[in-house]
């Protein structure tokens, strides 16, 4: 079997890697790739997966044993396997074993749904606890990574994100990764975040409970990037400043609050699946005038 699968609908070729599930690129009918595909960041559209951000130390406590898992999990550096593929999308699956279980003790099986049709791309995620007894206590995000500019030599700081509503709340405030007491003031003018650089000296911007569930990024008078999502619960944008891509980034969870010294189902932002539970939700991305 292949490590990758080349997939299109005419108007889109996508290329989904078997190593971590992960979109490795999307390109429209002239050629472009509007996923990143640079230097200054290795990746291109990592699985958060079974935690998202930083743990205190990368330390937790489960059932009484010490695990370490270190920033947004291990997903994105597994191997995932096939279950379909065709001309115009794919499944992937990533189930507990003896390796997992070793730093993760929990049950699980995630699947990575891709298709592309008339109106984008489209991932959607299911994670399942197939145990018959115990809790799954999980994280699970997106960290898709976009060129920006997204036409070439346009000014990058000519570009906004546009929500689909205004958002006036204050944003999550990190230190060293980890959720601190305090708000970090919304730089969002009613729907409009102006991007610079310089908004990510600080980390990424974090709303907790956004209002949208789309937006578009565009510059002034160019094509926008729509980009939607259902399911999650809090929304991340983050750029490595001096780099030329923006993630958007739909999750179910967060970092650890600096405080938090408990055992890690008590960690605020986990899913909480029952025995024989899944949880679903998805995004997808499109070019529009």
């Amino acid at each position: 079997m292949s490590d990758s699968h080349v997939f299109s609908n005419g108007r889109y070729t996508a290329r989904v890697a078997a190593h971590g599930a992960e979109l490795c690129s999307l390109c429209d009918e002239t050629g472009r790739d509007l996923v990143w595909n640079g230097a200054a960041w290795p990746r291109h559209s990592p699985v958060l997966f079974p935690i998202i951000g930083r743990l205190r130390d990368n330390h937790a406590l489960i059932d009484g044993l010490d695990y370490t898992l270190t920033q947004h999990g291990f997903a994105r550096d597994r191997l995932f396997r096939w279950v379909e593929r065709s001309e115009t999308g794919c499944i992937l699956v990533m189930e507990d074993d003896p390796s997992s279980r070793a730093i993760f003790p929990f049950a699980f099986r995630l699947a990575l749904h891709y298709r592309l049709d008339e109106d984008g791309l489209h991932l959607h995620y299911t994670l399942g606890n197939p145990d018959s007894l115990s809790v799954l206590h999980a994280s699970l995000g997106a960290h898709p990574a976009f060129i920006w500019p997204l036409v070439p030599d346009a000014p990058k700081a000519g570009h906004v994100v546009e929500f689909e509503a205004p958002e006036p709340g204050h944003l999550a405030l990190l230190e060293e990764g980890l959720i601190v007491d305090g708000d970090r003031p919304s730089p969002v003018e009613g729907r409009i975040l102006a991007l610079d650089d310089s908004l990510f000296d600080h980390d990424a911007l974090i709303f907790m409970h956004p209002v949208s569930r789309s937006l578009r990024f565009h510059a002034q008078g160019g094509e926008a990037l729509v980009f939607s999502w259902y399911g999650f619960e809090q929304l991340g944008i983050w750029m490595k400043p001096g780099s030329d891509f923006l993630c958007l980034e739909p999750w179910m969870g967060y970092a650890s609050p600096a405080s938090f010294e408990g055992p890690f189902e008590q960690k605020p932002g986990l899913l909480h699946l029952d025995p024989g539970e899944c949880w679903e939700a998805g995004w997808s991305v499109r070019l529009a005038p």
